[in-house]
């Protein structure tokens, strides 16, 4: 992986303890402010931009098992550098990033005489925040607690998701990040399970603008964090796991050696919506932790599983499925649970062998294992230690697959996170790409584990089939989780359902109440590095050529990704371009048809394939060009959506473009 850094040191300054310390650091282009106080040798901060109040004073610190470092500091010194980076994603939803940052390290001792340094770096749009301890008496370090708050004004309303307790959903599989968000929420007001909200959270401050907090960082060394519950007054603070997750097993504090350096905690800040679409936060601070030992494939596939359910796993119809893929061009073919029993291992060697031979590769799921769920899904036993992943991922090189799906994970304490780590790594050894479900939101994951392709961490697609009230929601959304989830890494949502009712027959089951251009829509709004989708064979014989050649050419990795208008919970329209291609895709989570004029000024009178919303909810195709200013109209029925791409023939040839 590419990585081109430079850091100009600005200026070092040596303070006195006597000073009441505050010290001030703004972004490259001045507008975002971060401002670190020390009162009463309690450190804070406060965020403002363009002079607007967004985070009012909030408290900074921890408590560990070597003293508090939390109060009674004192100020050592500051240093001021200037960051300034480029470096190179595969699997995201940006390929090059440019990384320009200003950052303030304040050191502090406390009573004790160990160091607490706080770390903030200020680029245009996003703050990301640290602290690194250290101790000449000492050579380990048990954190406690995080004291970092985010003391949001009163009047600002919320789109943020519960934290479920372990042990809580279907054979005790949660917590798994897979709560409903709330709706412009008032802060303050009490989660549905009373113990606070998982990363990333959204707020909305008004005509002020939007934060947007999350975390990254996270390795083996350190737990996922949440926040806690609101206070009446605004104030949310970090909050390590819940003592009861992974079934008691572990620890629910950080230990490691120092010097410690923490997660990132990140906060986006924009005016509009646009910066929180657009963020790159979670890979701005970290660093990939080995090499890939290959390259990693991107693209999109199959799925049996999501629609047929458990009794397609099966040999004749997986090998249904490898010829839609086939068929579609996809790269892969996920082969879900239960595989081991109804196919067994000499069969899947075979499925592999005649996959290959159509240019599609399989992907296998397994069972995360392990004391801290009952879900009796097999295969089980092979991922959760070391001799076993090592049988099982030999075994799995040798016969082809070239990807694993793991699922049904325990929560985020520090030793679940050594259970991510361990796998990935692992898998990297052998040569395969890694997909979690049932888990904790990736933290920074696709650059620092560089076989990570996707994680789930969302309420996903399967709901629905599960359940008539998902289907009906699942043009919102389509409008929420970009904004929130999906803003901050990729998601494995499973998009793309054509059958009118979700079941094998199409006699029984959900009934899909969105359009056929909305379904197309959803492979560009969700941003995956592999796209499993819910289209089965029957398909190919029922939607015309201009939709299924999109299918066809669509990729699941971008080179730029750009907001061009929404509200959560409303509509969400975006783009993105692969090479030389642009793609323009919208959701409308209305009841009512939506009318939008689009600003796309970089597509000036560039003539654009479309493909629509016809009045019978079928997908139309028409032309149709940007105008002199910049404009093109557009209109999406009630639940519906649209795609575009600046190629000028129905089958949307040539897709991928030059990259």
């Amino acid at each position: 992986m590419l990585i081109i850094m430079k850091k100009i040191l600005s200026s070092i300054l040596l303070l006195s303890p006597a000073l009441v310390m505050a010290q001030e650091v703004r972004s490259p282009d001045g507008r975002l402010k971060v401002n670190l106080e020390l009162n009463g040798g309690k450190p804070g901060y406060s965020v403002a931009y363009n002079n607007k109040t967004m985070l009012e004073s909030s408290p900074l610190g921890l408590e560990t098992n070597i003293g508090s470092f939390a109060e009674g500091l004192i100020p050592v010194k500051e240093e001021v550098n200037r960051i300034d980076e480029t470096y190179v994603l595969s699997h995201a939803k940006a390929s090059r990033v440019h990384y320009v940052a200003n950052e303030l390290v304040r050191t502090y001792t406390n009573n004790e005489g160990d160091t607490l340094q706080i770390i903030f770096r200020v680029a245009d749009n996003d703050i990301s925040q640290a602290y690194r301890i250290n101790s000449a008496r000492r050579t380990h370090c048990t954190i406690n607690r995080e004291l970092t708050g985010f003391d949001f004004p009163s009047h600002a309303t919320t789109f943020i998701t519960p934290q479920a307790p372990w042990g809580e959903g279907w054979m005790r599989t949660k917590p798994s990040y897979e709560e409903e968000y709330t709706r412009d929420e008032p802060v303050g007001t009490p989660s549905k399970y009373g113990i606070g909200y998982t990363f990333p959270a959204l707020f909305h401050l008004g005509d002020d603008g939007w934060i947007l907090l999350s975390e990254t960082g996270v390795s083996s060394l350190y737990a996922g964090t949440k926040l806690s519950e609101g206070a009446k007054d605004g104030l949310y603070t970090v909050a390590f796991p819940e003592k009861e997750e992974n079934h008691g097993v572990g620890d629910a504090t950080v230990t490691a050696r120092l010097p410690l350096l923490t997660s990132w905690k990140t906060i986006t800040v924009g005016e509009t919506l646009k910066p929180i679409v657009e963020t790159t936060s979670a890979y701005d601070v970290v660093r990939p932790l080995y090499e890939p030992s290959q390259v990693y494939k991107p693209g999109r596939s199959t799925w049996s599983w999501v629609v047929w359910q458990d009794n397609s796993i099966n040999y004749d119809d997986q090998l249904k499925f490898i010829d839609l893929s086939a068929a579609l061009n996809f790269e892969y073919v996920l082969i879900d649970s239960w595989w081991d029993r109804n196919i067994g291992r000499e069969r899947m060697a075979e499925l592999v062998r005649y996959a290959r031979s159509k240019q599609v590769d399989l992907i296998l799921w397994y069972n995360s294992n392990g004391s801290w769920n009952d879900a009796p899904q097999t295969p089980q036993d092979r991922m959760n230690t070391a001799p076993a992943r090592h049988r099982e991922m030999s075994w799995l090189k040798a016969v082809g697959v070239k990807g694993i799906k793991v699922d049904f994970f325990g929560g985020d304490k520090q030793v679940t996170m050594k259970l991510y780590e361990d796998i990935l790594t692992d898998a990297n050894a052998y040569g395969l790409s890694v997909n979690f479900h049932g888990a904790t939101l990736p933290r920074g994951w696709e650059r620092m584990y560089p076989n990570h392709i996707t994680s789930e961490a969302a309420l996903v697609s399967e709901n629905l089939i599960f359940n008539q009230y998902w289907t009906d929601r699942e043009a919102y959304s389509a409008t929420i989780l970009p904004f929130t989830r999906n803003a901050v890494c990729g998601m494995d949502f499973g998009p793309l359902f054509f059958n009118k009712r979700l079941s094998k027959d199409q006699k029984g089951g959900t009934i899909r109440k969105t359009t056929d251009a909305f379904q197309l829509a959803t492979m560009v709004i969700y941003q995956s590095a592999i796209q499993h989708a819910g289209i089965t064979p029957n398909n190919l014989n029922e939607q015309p050529d201009h939709v299924l050649d999109f299918v066809k050419t669509v990729p699941t990795v971008w080179d730029e990704t750009r907001f061009i208008d929404g509200y959560p919970g409303d509509y969400f329209v975006v783009a993105r371009r692969y090479g030389n291609k642009w793609y323009i895709a919208g959701s409308n989570a209305g009841e009512q048809p939506k009318k939008l004029t689009l600003s796309l000024p970089w597509l000036t009178g560039q003539e654009l394939a479309v493909i629509y919303d016809k009045e019978d909810r079928t997908a139309g195709f028409k032309t149709a060009t940007v105008d002199k200013k910049g404009r093109l109209a557009v209109e999406m029925q009630a639940l519906g959506g649209i795609v575009a791409a600046n190629s000028l023939t129905p089958a949307l040839s040539n897709g991928e473009g030059e990259r």
